[in-house]
């Protein structure tokens, strides 16, 4: 067992002062594989306080410069891809197909945020005055634990391509992966104190994050309800706040969809990261008049997915990554069965032959109405809703009718026809025929799925100020 006692402080690993320390456990099996002991405030004050330090010397650096730190920290990444899958499906469960592409994915942020760099202006004129596009400062970068490799990565890329030093706290829940990532950013060799990463509680790191007065900006990737308790906090020093936050997201198949493509790829979309994704297409629209023919080929797909031990390179669904997700997906299930909706595939209760371990059965329901709460909470885990819809302007009229406006997935034959529905939903996010997003465009959402856009452009923005300068000069 491996015990993590350090945080990454001013180019080092230092020991932290908190004394509770918290059990990892490898959600496969239910053996304990390590333990975390949680950074303090204090941990937190002194990773500002460096943080702050470093800050007006990583300002003034070049454009070349930031190039050079992105590519270190990218081939830092790819030397330890293979430490960072293992890790992945040891402390999170993830199948072997998702660990691989998180581990490709923390290392193509830091190439993806150098491409939006190297071709940015940050120097423009408009009208009469020069805008200079400058850092906006110290940054906490909070990740989450369903994805606390990748999101770890892309913010600190966006960050650094910006010119703000950071810290970073990635979830108390994901302390072996964390401690990967933090090892591998480390042999980077960038300036001390560029960034720094203290694992801790929220009530106690975050929170200090959250109101710190030399933390200009924060970026956090999780819950709503998480989301709106640090933009309260942060609303007292006016920080500069981005929050990627839960999702509803729907998919949409359409009545010229061509379904033997349509209903798999929506199948994968709900399912995908075991379900534990804010991007999770988990209510599925469906033409009344073809629900027969989805559940026809929904029934078969489900009695043919593998869910097993993650490190099975057949497996398509792991373990859930801790006994309280178990719950509460057992909760939703039997809440969806109470409410009047009719189980599809799988139900209550673990998998057979799954006893040990969190492993759920992926659920799908079917005659769910878009008020029941299966249809508006976000479950965080696989379980699906399929929705009837009487037309085109019934569908979007349900796939809007959310708190939540995140990301949507469209399926039809009609490029057109799909593209003017895409134009109609009130998401950050369409994907149309396709469940992989471009990791270039602007991601995050609208209503209660976040403020603030992330990723390539928009993301290096994100972590910029624009300032305006604008008169006669006379040389003296």
């Amino acid at each position: 067992m491996r015990l993590i006692d350090t945080a990454y402080i001013d180019g080092a690993f230092v020991p932290v002062t908190g004394e509770e320390e918290l059990q990892i456990i490898n959600p496969a099996n239910e053996r304990t594989i390590g333990s975390l002991r949680v950074a303090s405030r204090e941990d937190a004050r002194r990773a500002i306080a460096v943080a702050h330090r470093a800050q007006e010397g990583l300002a003034k650096t070049a454009k070349a410069e930031r190039l050079d730190m992105l590519t270190s920290l990218q081939d830092a990444i790819l030397r330890r891809s293979d430490d960072i899958r293992d890790v992945t499906i040891e402390e999170y469960g993830a199948p072997v197909s998702r660990a691989r592409w998180i581990s490709r994915y923390a290392s193509d942020c830091f190439g993806y945020a150098a491409e939006a760099l190297r071709d940015y202006d940050f120097e423009r004129r408009i009208g009469d005055a020069t805008v200079r596009m400058e850092p906006v400062g110290v940054s906490a970068l909070i990740a989450p634990w369903n994805a606390v490799s990748g999101t770890i990565c892309s913010k600190l890329a966006s960050a650094l391509a910006g010119g703000c030093a950071t810290v970073i706290k990635p979830s108390e829940l994901s302390g072996l992966q964390s401690q990967v990532v933090a090892e591998a950013l480390h042999g980077a060799g960038l300036p001390a104190g560029t960034f720094n990463i203290v694992n801790g509680r929220g009530k106690d790191v975050g929170d200090e994050l959250s109101t710190n007065p030399d933390v200009a900006r924060i970026s956090f990737t999780g819950s709503t309800a998480t989301g709106k308790i640090i933009a309260r906090a942060a609303a007292e020093t006016i920080k500069r706040v981005g929050l990627s936050l839960s999702g509803k997201s729907a998919t949409i198949i359409m009545e010229d969809a061509d379904l033997a493509t349509a209903v798999p790829m929506a199948l994968d979309g709900g399912f995908q990261n075991n379900g534990q994704a804010c991007i999770a297409g988990t209510r599925i629209l469906v033409p009344a008049d073809r629900l027969n023919d989805v559940y026809a080929l929904v029934r078969p797909a489900m009695a043919r997915l593998k869910v097993g031990l993650p490190s099975d390179p057949n497996t398509a669904i792991g373990p859930l990554a801790s006994a309280a997700q178990y719950e509460r997906i057992q909760r939703f299930i039997a809440r969806g069965l109470e409410q009047g909706a009719k189980l599809l595939a799988g139900g209550l209760g673990k998998p057979y032959g799954l006893d040990t371990g969190f492993f759920v059965k992926p659920t799908v329901f079917a005659e769910v109405s878009n008020d029941m709460d299966i249809a508006r909470e976000e479950i965080f885990g696989p379980v699906l809703s399929i929705i009837p819809f009487r037309d085109e302007e019934d569908a979007i009229r349900i796939a809007n009718d959310s708190a939540y406006g995140l990301e949507a997935y469209v399926y039809s034959i009609d490029p057109h026809r799909a593209r003017c529905v895409a134009d109609r939903l009130h998401t950050g996010s369409v994907l149309i025929n396709q469940i992989a997003p471009d990791l270039r465009a602007p991601f995050g959402g609208v209503k209660q799925s976040g403020i603030g856009r992330e990723f390539g452009h928009f993301g290096l923005e994100a972590f910029l100020e624009a300032k305006s300068i604008a008169g006669h000069y006379t040389r003296v």
